[in-house]
């Protein structure tokens, strides 16, 4: 298996800079993609979660702003 590796400061701006937000963000998306959702981007991986860090990474989801 291989292993991947995103940094961290490349993924904070979906999460408006929170970690914390960006913690929730990606939960989320891993668990919707556990039951069965269909994954935004080309080259899905093995594991829901690395799809979901994938996507965040790729800049397909990120945390809505409140106005």
């Amino acid at each position: 298996m291989k292993r991947m590796h995103i940094p961290v400061e490349e993924l904070l701006p979906a999460g408006n800079g929170s970690i914390y937000k960006l913690t929730i963000l990606v939960a989320k998306r891993a668990q919707t993609l556990a039951d069965g959702e269909r994954p935004l981007i080309d080259k899905p991986g093995e594991k829901a979660l690395n799809n979901s860090l994938r996507e965040v990474a790729a800049g397909r989801i990120r945390v809505k702003r409140k106005k």
